[in-house]
């Protein structure tokens, strides 16, 4: 079914009403504020060099500056060697200038197991290398390095595919979303030990008033910084360079006030993706990711610059993205929605503006409801209200790659003020009910003159 495109009316209202949201949002998010207390690892044993494992040392430094009320726990210059970190309430584990907590690849390192959404459903898996559950006020900080020391030689090899397209961890996938599926409760979903399903480096579990600043993350086991189920999220100044499977940068998932400001994302799949839960997991929890800001930011290598879904069951609603960059000829494209209708969902608000785009290798928007299972699913998805406006785009195949589904929902969709440059691919749209363009401009590469609305998809 081709859309209506049509020039759009200089009423701009709704998204005008959309943005407006955006100052009481900010209000809301606050950073913690921590006792002046220290706590250094070195202090309960911790030696830098990287040969000694500093677990139980900043363990023990975590538990006893928690049970004084709180306060910094200090990772000091230095290279040290450590497993998995549980944080607790009230703790900003501080890793300062000169400083790398260099994660150990043994899975042992990871257990017991703990609650964690892995690729959007429940179960007790691995710990994550950071984490906290039922947490308030908790913060990473400093600038050191978290080095996951993920490589093709662990953790990235239980992700890769063979010549049968199928990998170690594949059973496991299909194991759990089979419990997903027939409703066995979360506690019997146990996987772990013997077990292929990889941790996130950082995951914030049902946690409120959360920072984490300035910090450099390579080489993680799969998604980088995991917020689940979490409120008051603030994301300032960090550095996420990893180029391994799933590695996402910044996954948001089923959690409100979120900003993501001043980053940097080099990674190998989606730079931000924005997370619900996945088919029936993310139903049963219905709880939307919403209240999303990510601004200031510069996204290089990656499937998208800042994409919603594909787990998004749970539906997302009040994005915003503004005065980002986002370029390289890695990136795929800047803002990617995807579902299908296994996977469900509402994703409505979506508001990106002044954001220039270097290069894409496929469009500047891209709405896939055809991703994976495709139409096969009762529950088909709706994205509906995307607004774009102020956005210029030096290089890209086309302006929208939009592959609906005859019951899916596609509507809403807003572009105004923006300039496209170097394009060669003629526009994909199907099964989308209403675009609307306001002062867009699409130059052909090789070529001299714009297109009009009408142009545009003829």
């Amino acid at each position: 079914m081709p859309a209506t495109i049509e020039a759009a009316s200089p009423d701009t209202s709704a998204a005008e009403r959309g943005w407006s949201a955006l100052p009481a949002i900010l209000e809301r998010i606050r950073p913690p504020s921590f006792p002046a207390r220290e706590c250094n690892i070195v202090e309960h044993g911790a030696v830098a060099g990287g040969s000694k494992d500093a677990t139980a040392a900043i363990r023990g430094a975590i538990q006893a500056c928690a049970a004084q009320g709180g306060g910094r726990v200090l990772v000091p210059a230095g290279v040290f060697a450590t497993g998995a970190i549980h944080l607790q309430s009230n703790i900003e584990l501080h890793v300062a200038e000169g400083a790398t907590l260099r994660f150990s690849t043994d899975p042992a390192q990871y257990l017991p197991v703990v609650l964690t959404r892995w690729e959007g459903i429940e179960c007790m898996n691995y710990s994550p290398l950071i984490y906290a559950r039922g947490a308030e006020n908790v913060a990473i900080t400093g600038r050191g390095t978290l080095d996951g020391s993920a490589s093709d030689d662990n953790w990235w090899r239980w992700a890769r595919r063979g010549p049968d397209r199928r990998s170690l961890a594949s059973p496991d996938v299909a194991a759990l979303n089979h419990m997903s599926e027939t409703g066995v409760p979360v506690e019997q979903r146990v996987f772990g030990a013997g077990h292929y399903l990889r941790p996130s480096f950082i995951q914030l579990y049902s946690s409120r008033n959360v920072l984490i600043e300035g910090v450099k993350i390579v080489r993680s086991p799969m998604w980088e910084i995991h917020p689940v189920l979490s409120e008051n999220v603030t994301i300032r100044g960090v550095e996420v360079v990893s180029h391994g499977p799933n590695n996402d940068g910044c996954n948001p998932d089923s959690s409100r006030d979120v900003l993501i400001e001043n980053c940097l994302f080099d990674v190998g799949d989606d730079c931000i993706a924005i997370k619900s839960g996945r088919n029936e997991d993310g139903r049963r929890l219905a709880r939307p990711v919403e209240n999303v800001i990510v601004r200031g930011s510069t996204m290089r290598d990656g499937h998208a610059g800042v994409a919603i879904g594909s787990e998004i069951s749970g539906g997302a609603r009040n994005i915003y993205i503004e005065n980002n960059r986002m370029d390289s000829p890695n990136l795929e494209r800047a803002l990617r929605l995807k579902s299908n209708a296994r996977r469900g969902g509402v994703i409505d608000g979506v508001y990106l503006r002044n954001t220039r785009v270097g290069q894409v290798s496929e469009a500047l928007l891209t709405i896939d409801f055809q991703y994976e299972e495709g139409a096969r699913g009762g529950f088909p998805p709706t994205a509906r209200n995307v607004w774009i406006e102020d956005v210029r785009v030096e290089k890209s195949p086309r302006l929208f790659y939009i592959a609906g589904l005859q019951a899916a929902t596609i509507e809403g969709i807003h572009v105004k003020n923006t300039r496209l440059l170097g394009a060669t691919a003629p526009e994909v749209i199907e099964h989308a009910r209403r675009i609307e363009l306001e002062n867009v401009t699409v130059i052909p590469a090789l070529q001299t003159r714009s297109l009009s609305s009408r142009q545009l998809v003829e």
